[in-house]
C-alpha cells in the first residue's frame, strides 16, 4: 500500500495550489459556491496529475532503473507491478474526469487539454529540446484557467505573464539539476539532456527569473490591480518572491536542489519564510490591512 501511495507522488499535489490563484486574487475567497468550485478543481487536478505521474513511470520504469534517484522509485524498484499500477491509473482518470465535468467549475475541456497535453509530452515531446519544458508549463497554464476561466473569475494578463514565465524557471532549473545529478552520459537517464548544456540553461534560468519578477511586479502595480484591491501596497510582496527565487537558485547550484520543487518548498527553512512572508503580505493587502 505504501508503494501504491508513492506512486501517486502525493508530495507533488502543492502544485495543484495554481488553481486557487483565482480565488486569491480575484478576491472570490468569500464566495462559498466558488470556494468549493475550486477545491474540487484541485481535487481534480490531484488526481489527473497523479495519473499522469503513474503512466510516465510505466513509460521509463526501464530507463529508471539506470537513474541513481530514480531507480528507487515504486515501479523502477519492482515494488509495484504492471498491473496494479494500470488499475491505479484507471481510477485516477475515471475519478479525476468524473470531477472535472461534475464538480470543478464551468471549463472541463481544461481538464481534458491536460491530460492531452501530457500525453503528448510522455510519448516523444519530452525528448524535444525547450518544447518539453514549455509543455510542463502549459499543464501549469491550465491550472490557472482552471481557477480563474473556469470560475467565472477574468485572469489577469500580467498574472498568467508571470505564471508562465515562473513555470519556465522551474522547468530549466530542473532540467539543470538533472545535468547537476547524472555523470557520463545525460541522454542515458533522459534523452533531451544530450541537447541541453549547463551554460545554455544558466541562460534560459537568468532570462526567465528576471521576466517573472518583472512580470510579477507589473501586475502589483497595474491600474487593474490598484482598483481591485484598492491598494497599490502588493508591491510589497515583491521582496519575498525575489528572495525566495534567490534562494533557489543557491539550492539549484550549492546543494543539489532543483529537481524536486516540492520537496525544497517543504523542506528549505528559507524557501518556507519566504513563501509564508508572501503569503501573509498578499493577504493583508488584500484584506485592507496594508
Amino acid at each position: 500500500m505504501k508503494a501504491l501511495v508513492k506512486l501517486l507522488r502525493p508530495h507533488q499535489w502543492v502544485k495543484n495550489s495554481f488553481v486557487l490563484v483565482g480565488l486569491l486574487f480575484g478576491h472570490a475567497w468569500r464566495d462559498p459556491v466558488l470556494v468549493q468550485q475550486g477545491l474540487w478543481a484541485f481535487a481534480a487536478f490531484c488526481l489527473l496529475s497523479s495519473a499522469v505521474y503513474v503512466f510516465n513511470d510505466l513509460l521509463d520504469r526501464e530507463q529508471d532503473r539506470q537513474h541513481p534517484k530514480k531507480r528507487h522509485r515504486p515501479l523502477a524498484s519492482g515494488r509495484v507491478g504492471v498491473p496494479g499500477a494500470l488499475a491505479l491509473l484507471g481510477l485516477c482518470l475515471i475519478a479525476g474526469l468524473a470531477l472535472a465535468f461534475t464538480r470543478a467549475g464551468n471549463a472541463p475541456w481544461v481538464f481534458v487539454a491536460y491530460l492531452v497535453i501530457n500525453g503528448i509530452y510522455s510519448l516523444g515531446a519530452k525528448h524535444v529540446v525547450v518544447l518539453d519544458v514549455f509543455l510542463i508549463a502549459a499543464g501549469f497554464m491550465l491550472r490557472l484557467l482552471a481557477g480563474t476561466l473556469g470560475l467565472g473569475i477574468a485572469p489577469s494578463h500580467w498574472l498568467l505573464l508571470c505564471g508562465l514565465m515562473l513555470t519556465l524557471f522551474l522547468g530549466f532549473a530542473k532540467r539543470r539539476a538533472e545535468l547537476n545529478v547524472v555523470a557520463g552520459d545525460p541522454s542515458a537517464h533522459r534523452r533531451v539532456l544530450e541537447d541541453y548544456s549547463e551554460a545554455l540553461l544558466d541562460q534560459f534560468i537568468t532570462v526567465t527569473l528576471a521576466c517573472t519578477v518583472v512580470s510579477y511586479s507589473l501586475y502589483t502595480l497595474s491600474a487593474e490591480t490598484v482598483a481591485l484591491h484598492g491598494s497599490n501596497h502588493l508591491i510589497l510582496s515583491v521582496p519575498f518572491v525575489l528572495y525566495g527565487m534567490f534562494r533557489y537558485l543557491f539550492l539549484l547550484h550549492h546543494r543539489g536542489g532543483g529537481g524536486d520543487t516540492a520537496t525544497d518548498m517543504f523542506t528549505d527553512p528559507h524557501l518556507i519564510l519566504a513563501g509564508a512572508g508572501w503569503l501573509a503580505s498578499v493577504l493583508a493587502v488584500l484584506n485592507g490591512r496594508l
